[in-house]
């Protein structure tokens, strides 16, 4: 299990997963529109599978993800965008 954050970027955001966050419940694999998230080698909090990106520049900064992880181990900031 790894705690540092691993960050993908992308065309439209930067990706940024937590697998000492991740469970590995899978509903943002589940529910990315694009799917470009897929299990990785690294085991979670539980020794579960955990997360990460195959193809960051097919991220389309929808969000999605982020909204559905219930235990926040997932970021996603869009490129480009100005802060108000």
């Amino acid at each position: 299990m790894t705690d540092k954050a691993l960050t993908f970027e992308g065309v439209k955001g930067k990706f940024t997963i937590f697998p000492g966050m991740c469970k590995g419940c899978g509903l943002c694999i589940e529910k990315c529109p694009v799917k470009i998230i897929e299990w990785s080698k690294a085991l979670g909090v539980y020794g579960t599978p955990a997360v990460e990106v195959n193809d960051a520049d097919k991220c389309i900064a929808c969000n999605m993800c982020q909204l559905v992880c219930p235990d926040c181990a997932i970021v996603i900031e869009k490129v480009g965008t100005k802060a108000k």
